[in-house]
């Protein structure tokens, strides 16, 4: 019999539980279950460096949401930086994109599950749906499968055509940028300052300032964050870290922040 491996990734630990308990009892199911982000990212290491990599992951999509004390859920005290469902999502599919996703929601968006997808999700199915529709799911995925609700499906083919539109218009603007200005920009994605610009451009301050004030110009915004979200909505990347030479002739890379 070939056994289904699945890790459940949710911060509410019993439901998390009762969740795998469930899943387990099938026979042809095994299950493991991390309560963050990061969590499940070292499980997930750890099962393919021991040559046993989990199939599909279950992602509650409020993961790391806290809300009023009498709902929130349990904040990680071990120091880890919070990592939310969509971001995990991005992330397993960055880094093991033979394992499927599958989204856990309380409630309907038609929003986040369209980004759901776009991030690499293979399904969006709410919480409280009985275990033979998650089943169901689960194997449907392994067959290369989507899964929306029904009531889902306008709303987010609604939103994947408007996000395309959106990053059409995207691209067109940065087109319309010089190779210099895309050069700037793509320093601006990697947050570098104008000073940190001008040293790993050779330019002066005052040149990248007036490349800066022209990149916005031409983009349409009046905000360094507005024209970095612009950018990545087109697919502009960071630029590469700067290499640097150490006193002892090594070479280092060096991010922007330390530019």
């Amino acid at each position: 019999m070939v056994r289904i491996r699945v890790l459940v990734v949710d911060d509410h630990r019993i439901f998390a539980e009762s969740l795998a308990a469930a899943l387990a009892a099938e026979p042809d199911v095994d299950v493991a279950a991390a309560g963050s982000g990061p969590a499940a990212l070292r499980c997930l290491d750890r099962a393919a460096a021991e040559g046993r990599r989990f199939d599909v992951a279950l992602v509650d999509a409020d993961l790391g949401v806290t809300g009023p004390p009498a709902v929130a859920r349990a904040v990680p005290d071990d120091g880890e930086a919070v990592v939310d469902g969509i971001s995990l999502v991005r992330g397993v599919r960055a880094a093991q994109p033979g394992v499927r996703t599958v989204v856990l929601a309380e409630k309907d968006d038609p929003r986040r599950a369209a980004l759901a997808l776009q991030a690499g999700a293979c399904g969006w199915v709410a919480k409280d749906c009985s275990l033979q529709r998650l089943l169901a799911v689960i194997r449907g995925v392994l067959r290369d499968e989507t899964h929306l609700p029904p009531a889902l499906l306008t709303g987010v083919l609604r939103e994947l055509t408007a996000a395309r539109k959106h990053r059409t218009e995207s691209e067109r603007l940065v087109e319309s940028l010089t190779p210099r200005e895309r050069e700037v920009l793509r320093c601006m994605v990697a947050g570098l300052g104008r000073k940190a610009v001008a040293e790993r451009l050779f330019l002066s301050p005052h040149t990248v300032r007036t490349h800066m004030q022209n990149v916005l110009g031409k983009l349409g915004v009046h905000s360094t964050l507005a024209a970095v979200a612009l950018a990545r909505r087109a697919g502009v990347g960071p630029a590469e870290p700067a290499a640097v030479p150490t006193l002892a002739g090594d070479v280092v890379e060096r991010g922007g922040q330390l530019a």
